[in-house]
């Protein structure tokens, strides 16, 4: 799959309950991508992610969580312990993906799209958990944004490509 031509609708994951969904089933809306992990520093992140979720779900936007184990082993377990260490810990309701690779010839094809959609500070590679994809409603990559930016810090470009439907 090329990148010429291609939206966030055209990709499909599995979901941590291990059945398959296509991420059209988000057309339209804002979303935010996001590689995360339970045992990072930036694991408190899920708290910030999940009021984006809450604060603007209503209006059209989804965060949309996939795991990931390549930086520091800091996602070691099964998608029954990432579940449960979400909903136990931060009451994560948006829409959590099993594991994937984020870098590398195993990267997930939506990974390999949105890197060479957006690059980063020192090229396209992913360099650790939390880092954030947000998606406008035409399943176009609009900002890459670094692991330690705070969920909370985006929410002023959450509202404005909410607004630019």
């Amino acid at each position: 799959m090329t990148a010429t031509g291609t939206s966030l609708g055209d990709f499909t994951a599995d979901t941590l309950d291990g059945e398959p969904r296509s991420l059209g089933t988000y057309s339209g809306q804002v979303a935010l991508v996001v590689n995360t992990a339970s045992q990072c520093g930036f694991t408190p992140q899920y708290a910030g992610l999940e009021q984006l979720w809450q604060d603007y779900r209503d209006q059209g936007f989804v965060v949309l969580g996939f795991p990931c184990n390549q930086f520091g082993n800091q996602e070691p377990g099964d998608a029954q312990a990432i579940a449960g260490f979400c909903d136990r810990n931060y009451g994560v309701s948006f829409p959590m993906f099993a594991k994937v690779e984020v870098n590398g010839p195993d990267a997930h094809p939506l990974f390999d799209w949105l890197r060479a959609e957006k690059g980063g500070l020192l090229g396209s590679r992913i360099k650790w958990n939390f880092t954030k994809f947000l998606v406008g409603r035409d399943g176009q990559v609009i900002r890459r944004y670094a692991p330690a930016t705070k969920p909370e810090s985006i929410s002023g470009d959450v509202e404005a490509a909410l607004a630019a439907s």
